[in-house]
């Protein structure tokens, strides 16, 4: 996918009314007051070849850094924010809205901007140990956990 194909995914998320169900779409999940999509996946993670998957992870970076800087053009800068401490309650058994509990198993932080009434999220995950990497993104009415 296209960074222009990316941007007009994320505009539609921000306009599509939400379901009243949680439902597969395409690249990522809906659900009562939310849209997923997943921009970049690791399709490639358990590729052999690992020239091709240390591309894979740097054009996934790249595509990471050019809607980061695209989306701050439209919005202003986004918040940073850490997960750790959602991680932290979640791990303990609290109960985290479904939007946020999906990105937040797999991602340090997240760029946020509060756009009208919806929050959009974009969030990079990067494996410790080898070259997986995931680009996300949400848009919610749900408030960051």
């Amino acid at each position: 996918m296209t960074t222009a194909h990316h941007l007009r995914l994320i505009d539609a998320m921000r306009t599509l009314d939400f379901p009243t169900e949680r439902i597969r779409s395409g690249s990522g999940v809906s659900g009562p007051g939310y849209h997923t999509a997943s921009l970049h996946a690791d399709v490639d993670h358990w590729d052999d070849d690992e020239v091709r998957r240390l591309e894979h992870r740097a054009q996934c970076l790249a595509e990471h850094d050019t809607l980061l800087t695209l989306l701050t053009g439209r919005w202003g800068e986004p918040q940073l924010i850490s997960l750790w401490s959602a991680q932290e309650r979640m791990a303990a058994g609290e109960e985290i809205p479904e939007a946020w509990a999906e990105v937040i198993a797999g991602c340090e932080y997240l760029q946020l901007w509060r756009i009208e009434d919806r929050w959009i999220a974009m969030g990079l995950y990067l494996e410790e140990e080898g070259p997986g990497c995931e680009l996300n993104v949400v848009v919610t009415e749900i408030d960051p956990p």
